[in-house]
């Protein structure tokens, strides 16, 4: 498993080798909410899960930090979340990454879409515990850029809407301790428009507390698909 290479408070170089990869799904707090999310997916195809919130176990070789991603065809999309990351020495810590989906096979089985696409992560971290005290208002936004750098706002929200990070960590280490080099997805923003792909996709978290932040754009490279 390669390294990945990070910055904790923009002075703070660290490498970090993932060994466990967890995305929290139907993360939202509110119920009604996230009953309406899970009908409009059913209206599409997708299955209603087992369980709400439900944690997907993926391979922790999908995590890269690299600019661009290659997938197949043009039906995947990226998803802005808060990510936690545990490091032996340094302890929790917070980055900002992309749950990106195949919607293609997300309509026949939602654990494969999110295993056949990378997961970007941003080059720089924060302490877990400078942020937890405010963690609901911390803001994740997503953009889709054009091929003329035009920005449409995809998704914006607070993490209020979403479990807390201390209720995900329980959750998880209910399941499966929480050994040091595992990373979890923190849930995503509900959608300001239509879901849909785009060759740009940027995404940040914001602390306006602390007037800092997070930020990552990755171009997403659609490999030929010959019949």
């Amino acid at each position: 498993m390669s390294s990945l290479q990070f910055v904790i408070n923009n002075d703070l170089p660290v490498h970090f080798d993932p060994a466990r990869l967890v995305i929290a799904g139907w993360a939202g707090r509110n119920v009604e909410e996230v009953e309406r999310h899970i009908a409009e997916l059913a209206a599409i195809g997708v299955k209603r899960p087992s369980t709400v919130p439900c944690f997907y176990e993926l391979s922790p070789a999908l995590l890269t930090s690299r600019e661009t991603i290659d997938v197949v065809g043009d039906h995947s999309s990226g998803e802005v979340e808060a990510v936690l990351l545990l490091h032996p020495e340094h302890g929790m810590l917070v980055g900002i990454g992309s749950d990106h989906t195949d919607r293609k096979a997300e309509g026949y089985d939602v654990a494969i879409s999110k295993q056949v696409c990378a997961k970007p992560m941003g080059p720089r971290l924060w302490r877990y515990d400078d942020v937890v005290p405010h963690w609901d208002q911390l803001v994740a936004r997503s953009w889709l850029i054009d091929d003329q750098a035009r920005r449409t706002l995809y998704q914006e929200g607070p993490l209020s809407r979403l479990l807390h990070a201390e209720q995900l960590l329980d959750d998880v280490s209910a399941a499966s301790a929480i050994a040091p080099y595992t990373v979890i997805f923190c849930g995503t923003q509900a959608l300001l428009g239509p879901l849909e792909p785009a060759h740009l996709f940027e995404i940040e978290l914001h602390d306006p507390v602390l007037d800092r932040t997070l930020a990552h754009r990755y171009r997403v490279n659609a490999l030929l698909h010959v019949e």
